[in-house]
């Protein structure tokens, strides 16, 4: 399931090889919510640990991610695990799709060129 949020930029760390096989990048995003910003962890993996550096920390962003849980049993004991798997992220503010032209950009009926006897078109 894929989710966007909106923040600043709040610190971003290095990538981290954590096995021969798997790497992952870290950064931390400042979210305003009410009275208290909530400050969220999110992670990069694999080939996405490079989308983060082209920013800056202090810099709004968009960030969209996928919420990812798993469950992990070690020496009988279970332990629980949420990651925040971010695989997009581009400059806060920046529209998805084309924004809808003013209503003074629609041609209207007197931008129409003037009609003329000699048209020379066969139909």
């Amino acid at each position: 399931m894929a989710f966007d949020v909106e923040g600043k930029l709040y610190k971003k760390f290095d990538t981290t090889q954590v096995t021969d096989s798997f790497k992952k990048r870290e950064f931390v995003l400042e979210v305003e919510d009410g009275a208290y910003p909530q400050i969220v962890k999110f992670q990069l993996v694999q080939g996405n640990c490079d989308k983060i550096d082209p920013y800056n920390e202090g810099e709004q962003i968009k960030v969209t991610f996928n919420l990812r849980g798993r469950e992990y049993t070690k020496e009988g004991r279970t332990s629980y695990f949420t990651n925040l798997d971010a695989w997009r992220i581009e400059r806060a503010g920046n529209a998805s799709a084309p924004a809808a032209p003013a209503a003074g950009d629609f041609p209207s009926a007197a931008d129409e060129p003037p009609a003329t006897a000699t048209d020379d078109l066969p139909f």
